[in-house]
């Protein structure tokens, strides 16, 4: 799969392809559908299958401050992309230039004049334009002009209620997990490279992997049970702590994660956290002494968890 940054690193071999625009934050089971009938369309035709996507997107654009956090960093919302069959990935910076454009406009720079698609795939909810006027009926006129055709999906309903990205984050700071799970198709899970921290899981005994999670803001926060793949691990059961260490008087975001079974170096691996039970939030303990305990009551609710799994 391909990474395009931009259009103007567009080449005539990118086009005339089936597409799709969204934020594909999760990417999850409603997101599935949209990929699998994109997909299909373009595997009959022989033709790319093309993802556009945003950065930053538009909610983080017009009102950072109050943006809902992301449940992918782009890297993993790429590889996903990858995973599902996706052929390339179209991401376009969206800026004031950007969000200024006409639906008229944003159809004959990006559709017709930069990918030339010949088949649009479209949620939906999809709606697109400065002035907000671009819609799925919007887009089947405007096919009818240029030349390609457009399809809708319909709604993905779990318990009968729409699958989105917003609901997923409700259900994660709700500590309802198994629901975010079956939202997603898979548990959800944070992935960093592991870093130097400040050694003070060491120095009380319980050595922990600290990840880069470069976000501002994280969708789950407290205690977790996790498992965690990648860098030579498989499965390898854990617990995690997400937030900002109160009792050690901390201010940066943070995920750290306590292999239950595992001493080595994990230092530079790049690592998989999947969130599976939440155990408690985070909270500021007296001092050291009463955190340590904490966080031992914590391994071994972690590991009632997973004997009972």
């Amino acid at each position: 799969m391909e990474l395009i940054r931009g259009l103007h690193n567009l080449r005539p071999a990118h086009r005339g392809g089936v597409a799709t625009i969204g934020n594909f934050d999760g990417v999850h089971i409603g997101h599935r559908r949209i990929l699998d009938q994109l997909i299909a369309e373009a595997r009959a035709r022989q033709v790319p299958a093309t993802v556009i996507l945003f950065e930053p997107q538009p909610a983080e654009f017009f009102a950072p401050e109050k943006a809902p956090p992301r449940l992918m960093t782009l890297r993993d919302k790429v590889l996903a992309l990858r995973r599902a069959g996706v052929d390339q990935v179209l991401c376009c910076r969206f800026d004031q230039r950007f969000r200024s454009q006409s639906a008229a406009q944003f159809v004959d720079n990006l559709l017709v004049q930069g990918l030339g698609i010949v088949h649009l795939v479209v949620g939906d909810d999809f709606r697109f334009g400065a002035d907000r006027c671009g819609d799925f009926a919007y887009l089947v006129e405007a096919g009818s002009q240029h030349g390609f055709t457009v399809a809708d999906t319909p709604t993905c309903e779990i318990a009968a209620e729409r699958v989105s990205s917003t609901r997923i984050r409700a259900t994660l700071q709700n500590g309802e997990l198994d629901l975010a799970a079956a939202l997603l198709g898979h548990p959800y899970a944070i992935s960093g490279r592991v870093r130097h921290g400040d050694k003070l899981g060491r120095q009380i005994g319980v050595p922990t992997a600290n990840l880069a999670m470069r976000r501002v803001q994280s969708p789950v926060a407290g205690v977790y049970a996790v498992r965690v793949n990648g860098g030579g691990l498989q499965g390898a059961p854990g617990v995690a702590n997400v937030g900002t260490r109160p009792t050690v008087n901390g201010t940066d975001n943070r995920l750290e994660v306590h292999l239950l079974d595992f001493s080595g170096d994990l230092y530079s691996r790049h690592l998989e956290v999947e969130f599976l039970h939440f155990l408690r939030p985070e909270k500021k303990f007296a001092g050291l002494e009463a955190l340590t305990a904490a966080i031992h009551a914590d391994i071994d609710n972690a590991k009632a968890f997973f004997s009972q799994s």
